[in-house]
């Protein structure tokens, strides 16, 4: 059994904090480079410039990609035989959330109630998924989430009877309804089966995938890329200026799910879908 003390996390999660929202992953920049020589509009060439100048921009004087600097989101993996001391996990994490969001002059975005809207000053309390596993390592992935993009997600119960082409058409259609509001060219992750907050969940996690890695199962893969190009038909183009970039990236994630359902959710990130990750 290893032993690893909650202030450990607290530091990691606190300079997570900082890169996440200062760095942008290379994943990312490549496809926002890939699309700035292929765009056909020259509004949405001199855009993804922009946007290219801004991340590198960003960190180099180690300031925040967006001015949204999001909801801490963090996904933890905690190994088994991995012993904890020196306070509580959870409380590790909103500390290190804390101390990075004061730390880094990040933007606290965080209410203390969704109705009453008192602004909780530190950006905490950070959205915790933990799931356990085998092994004496922690793995953190911090993914900060703008609610832009966040406010464009979207859900659908479908029935276990629809076509493939009715999940192609709705998460199109999201895209579609969304417009400029999420700041594409956007990433989606989508969520299918589970149960609809598991659908969610998975949702969230696919974003942090690479944008450049396609499903493992040829199927899924094959449906990320007919939803791209379908998407980036649509000539809303980057910043909703037109053009032949709207999307930069469609990662599908599926689950087994009851037999009289097929849930489906598309959570929508921006151009700057930030992760980063550590493993303690």
């Amino acid at each position: 059994m290893r032993i690893l003390s909650c202030n450990e996390i607290t530091k990691a999660v606190t300079e997570l904090c900082i890169t996440a929202n200062t760095v942008l992953p290379n994943d990312i920049r490549s496809l926002i480079g890939g699309a700035e020589q292929s765009e056909k509009s020259p509004a949405g060439r001199e855009v993804l410039r922009d946007l290219r100048e801004n991340y590198l921009l960003a960190e180099r004087e180690r300031l925040p990609i967006c001015q949204d600097t999001g909801m801490a989101v963090v996904f933890a993996e905690l190994g088994q035989d991995l012993h904890l001391t020196d306070g509580n996990f959870e409380d590790a994490i909103n500390e290190g959330v804390r101390q990075g969001y004061e730390k880094g002059f990040l933007r606290k975005s965080v209410v203390k109630d969704p109705l009453r809207r008192e602004n909780t000053l530190d950006n905490t309390p950070a959205v915790i998924h933990t799931h356990i596993v085998s092994g004496e390592h922690l793995k953190l992935i911090l993914a900060p989430k703008g609610f832009g993009s966040e406010n464009m997600s979207a859900v659908k119960m479908f029935l276990p009877s629809c076509s493939v082409d009715e999940i192609l058409d709705f998460i199109v259609d999201t895209v579609d309804r969304a417009g400029s509001s999420p700041c594409p060219p956007v990433i989606l992750g989508v969520g299918l089966g589970g149960t609809l907050d598991y659908a969610a969940l998975i949702a969230k996690k696919a974003l942090t995938r690479a944008a450049d890695k396609r499903n493992e199962d040829p199927f899924y893969a094959e449906l990320e890329e007919k939803a791209l190009k379908r998407i980036n038909a649509l000539g809303l183009g980057p910043q909703g200026f037109g053009g032949t970039n709207t999307a930069l990236a469609v990662n599908i994630e599926a689950f087994p799910t009851h037999i009289a359902g097929l849930p489906c959710v598309v959570n929508v990130g921006c151009h700057v879908t930030r992760h980063a990750e550590i493993l303690l």
